[in-house]
């Protein structure tokens, strides 16, 4: 296969799963494995593609964003609280992600890992669409500093791939008593500091290898999971009002089995 067609592949995972609670990382390192792609420059681009589904919520949320950062300046109780909340939950994850990126990269990027993570996390969703407590925040845009930092700490967990970002922080949200859909949209508002953080660490850490051909790869992954990121954005807030996280819970449960088959079967390593 020629690598413009797995980085369009690559690009396409990325941007549909970035935004659900299915884990994009573990996705996208499934299928690199199946596409028998080697870690490097892979694993690189996995990472640095993920930041063009991010530009994706900044594309659809602009004018709200937009509100925010200039009522920054003029000390808007509202987007201070806002800006507040975004970064307080970022915090911890970034930390982590700084001291843990080495091990994170050399150990956990592993399929077993990942399969095993995604139908942990799948049985997860699915108890707490059944027994969340009742939700006490509506409004992603108007968290408690509490909340934030308890959906911070949440984040934490992914970590692992596998787990899922947006899974973390929004079991997290929901744990804490915050609704489906202000869950799953503060998740996208969080995604932005989170991967853009992410992207100029694995940036700066793999420059001798971002040359030529990589490059091209990287951009062609890069705006193919922009395009794909939108649909699902757009898409996704709607989706969970009238169906609820199940059927991404079981969705992560099928891939986990089956890539433990292949994994086991040989067909990938």
């Amino acid at each position: 296969m020629a690598d413009w067609i797995a980085a369009i592949i690559l690009g396409l995972v990325e941007g549909l799963t970035e935004f659900i609670p299915v884990s994009s990382t573990g996705h996208l390192l499934l299928t690199k494995s199946l596409l028998g792609l080697p870690n490097e420059p892979w694993d690189t681009f996995i990472v640095m593609i993920q930041l063009g589904a991010i530009l994706a919520v900044v594309a659809l949320y602009f004018a709200r964003l937009w509100k925010v950062l200039i009522g920054l300046p003029s000390k808007d109780p509202s987007a201070r609280r806002f800006a507040c909340s975004v970064l307080l939950a970022f915090f911890p994850s970034a930390l982590v992600g700084l001291l843990a990126h080495d091990f994170i990269k050399a150990v956990l990027f592993n399929p077993t890992i990942v399969c095993v993570s995604l139908i942990v996390g799948g049985f997860a969703l699915i108890a707490l669409e059944r027994w969340a407590p009742q939700p006490k925040e509506h409004d992603a845009m108007r968290f408690s500093l509490k909340t934030a930092l308890g959906v911070g700490l949440f984040q934490c967990l992914s970590i692992i791939p596998g787990v899922s970002r947006s899974g973390a922080t929004i079991v997290g949200g929901l744990l804490l008593g915050v609704d489906k859909r202000a869950a799953a949209e503060f998740s996208f508002f969080l995604a932005i500091p989170t991967m853009v953080g992410a992207f100029a660490l694995d940036f700066w850490e793999s420059r001798e290898l971002l040359v030529g051909d990589t490059v091209t790869l990287i951009a062609i992954g890069f705006v193919v999971s922009f395009i794909s990121g939108l649909f699902v954005v757009r898409t996704m807030l709607d989706f969970v009002t009238k169906h609820g996280f199940t059927p991404f819970a079981w969705w992560r449960i099928a891939v986990g089995v089956i890539g433990l088959g292949l994994l086991y079967s040989g067909v990938i390593a």
